[in-house]
């Protein structure tokens, strides 16, 4: 029976790390460099429901203006803090399970703080240090988010002081564009109370999990976990300050 050449016999074993190589570069293709969502694939405007959804939930009419640039920006940097921590696997891409939350003001079940916990309690971890470590990577993360929500919503509310104001020096201002300018800005200042609402619900969860840990697995990390929390929950007073705005019928928007 004739033998195929030597050379070709040891193509397929040299030209393996060429293949493995094509193939990574097709799959980071697919799905965004080193696991990012294309461009293309992501809408202007994909987190525009969070205003509606924060809106219809207490029973007032979402605006009809369009969002400004600050506006979107601020719900973008709005859903990962609404978001519930770790709710989406890393190996999910953002548009495998992708989709609306309800806001806190209709939410049901009622909140469980215990859910991060025992999640971060229960995975296999290499050491129960490493429990530790994720825990105040999470909390980083969180403040790290925070901070450049804050840095985008702050600018947004001030614009909408100035736009409260200017109401009353707009000629021939219809009563429908009075109505729409109105509705924004209760969407933003919900869109704030959302995050604040969601934060502080954070900081629970995270403080029971750091005692379940002091109790399963105690450490000396445990009181530089305790420092991150605290400053964590630090930031819900600063946003509890912003959050707060005179409605349309001269109450606090609460």
């Amino acid at each position: 029976m004739p033998t195929l050449p030597a050379a070709r016999r040891r193509w397929p074993r040299r030209a393996l790390p060429f293949l493995v190589l094509i193939a990574l570069s097709q799959a980071g293709c697919a799905g965004g460099d080193f696991g990012r969502v294309r461009r293309s694939a992501v809408s202007d405007d994909m987190h525009s429901w969070i205003g509606a959804e924060a809106t219809s939930s207490i029973g007032l009419r979402p605006s009809e203006f369009n969002l400004t640039d600050g506006e979107k920006m601020m719900r973008d940097l709005a859903f990962p803090l609404i978001e519930p921590p770790h709710s989406r696997p890393a190996w999910k891409s953002v548009f495998g399970d992708y989709k609306p939350l309800p806001s806190p003001w209709r939410q049901a079940p009622a909140f469980d703080r215990t859910t991060y916990g025992r999640m971060l309690i229960d995975e296999p971890h290499r050491s129960h240090t490493s429990r530790y470590n994720e825990l105040m990577d999470d909390v980083r993360s969180d403040i790290l988010r925070f901070e450049t929500f804050y840095g985008s919503a702050s600018r947004v509310i001030e614009l909408d002081r100035k736009r409260n104001a200017s109401l009353k020096l707009v000629s021939s201002l219809s009563p429908q564009e009075r109505e729409d300018a109105l509705a924004r800005m209760d969407e933003n200042a919900l869109i704030l109370q959302w995050v604040e609402q969601c934060l502080q619900r954070r900081v629970s969860s995270y403080r029971w999990a750091l005692e379940r840990l002091v109790v399963h697995t105690p450490d000396q990390l445990a009181a530089s976990a305790d420092m991150l929390i605290g400053e964590m929950a630090a930031q819900t007073t600063v946003i509890a300050s912003s959050a707060a705005r005179p409605s349309r019928s001269g109450t606090v928007l609460k």
